[in-house]
């Protein structure tokens, strides 16, 4: 069984990076067919992920998600393509939820 493993730090904090983890989940569902629960926590959520030939979980942190999926026997065999896909999704996301930060206010002198 082959493992994909994908890592992202990043600073949007805990709400931020919800919405994120939950327009993730809503691509995979619409774009892979994937079935994806979310279970939130105080902390952090996971989002649990799986389809015919695909397992996994989307660990979401305030300062980082953490990915790890299982692919079948089957599907192992594009493991490359299927990890450049789920990277290029997250990133593409990622790079957009930093865009709608609001910049840091200075404080007055």
């Amino acid at each position: 069984m082959a493992e994909i493993r994908i890592h992202r730090d990043h600073d949007l904090g805990l709400t931020k990076a919800r919405e994120i983890a939950w327009q993730w989940a809503e691509q995979v569902e619409a774009k892979f067919e994937m079935e994806c629960t979310v279970h939130e926590g105080d902390d952090g959520d996971t989002v649990e992920f799986t389809r015919s030939g695909v397992k996994g979980e989307l660990t979401v942190a305030p300062d980082h998600f953490e990915l790890v999926a299982q692919l079948g026997f089957l599907l192992g065999a594009f493991k490359k393509t299927i990890e450049g896909e789920i990277e290029k999704e997250l990133d593409t996301l990622l790079a957009a939820g930093a865009k709608k930060r609001a910049p840091a206010k200075k404080k007055p002198a």
